[in-house]
């Protein structure tokens, strides 16, 4: 086999895969600011993300917060800078921790479940039921999930961010021994809001991302049930993979000098 072939090969495969992905992100998009809305799939799809998602994020945001104060202040302790601990929680759990790990509890939990809900209505043609009946499969299955995780993410990871900063100030007042008011002060002196908005616009592009290829892999699935297991496989790898790439761009977009 020629080598370049190939890599030619998986070059246009991969444009060609990037240019679906994106015209149908466009008409997801579309079907969500004009009617017809299907309100209580909005409002279910909305429950599962915001709330159903909380106790694998906040567990998730609480215990980093506890690993990283107990990190920093056994690194910071060799030059004599156990101060910094508060400051390192706080910009950690809100620049990045609770918005990066929230996006990927939200990829293994509900972008495989979007997959495989959407992959075994494709297999089992109720999505073609569904056009027969003149029912918009983009209006009925796709905008509503895509609204849900654009807008309940960032409502996850503020509370996340709230449950990271608890689980440090918890190692570092009652096992290190900072004094409660010091830490606290510390904490809020140094946080800004460019720290807090640039984590929640990742959680935003994140939750997009999460059930943008929740939907698109369950909608392309072929092949019955093991189609359905595949489709959920790329839905949760390349919901990870695509929310490490765009922590970079959105870190570089805040912070970049």
């Amino acid at each position: 086999m020629n080598p370049l072939a190939a890599i030619g090969r998986l070059t246009l495969n991969l444009f060609e895969t990037i240019g679906q992905v994106a015209v149908f992100a466009f008409v997801g998009l579309a079907h969500a600011v004009r009617p017809p809305f299907f309100w209580r799939n909005y409002a279910r799809h909305m429950v599962e993300i915001g709330y159903l998602s909380l106790p694998v994020v906040a567990l998730t945001t609480l215990f980093s917060g506890m690993v990283l104060a107990l990190q920093s202040y056994s690194g910071f302790s060799r030059f004599s800078a156990e101060g910094a601990v508060a400051m390192v929680v706080v910009l950690s759990i809100t620049r990045e921790l609770a918005p990066v790990l929230a996006g990927l509890m939200v990829a293994g939990r509900i972008g495989a479940a979007m997959a495989a809900e959407i992959g075994t209505m494709r297999v089992t043609e109720q999505i073609d039921a569904l056009e027969a009946l003149s029912t918009n499969p983009y209006s009925y299955l796709v905008a509503p999930r895509l609204v849900a995780g654009l807008l309940m993410m960032p409502f996850l990871v503020l509370i996340g961010d709230i449950i990271g900063v608890l689980g440090g100030y918890i190692v570092g007042v009652y096992k290190l021994g900072f004094n409660a008011s010091n830490y606290l002060t510390q904490t809020w002196d140094v946080l800004e809001t460019e720290d807090v908005v640039s984590g929640l616009t990742k959680a935003a592009v994140y939750g997009f991302i999460v059930t943008l290829m929740g939907c698109y892999h369950g909608y392309h699935s072929t092949g019955g049930a093991q189609g359905v297991g595949r489709a959920t496989t790329q839905a949760v790898v390349s919901s990870a993979i695509l929310i490490l790439i765009a922590n970079y761009f959105v870190t570089e977009l805040f912070f970049a000098r």
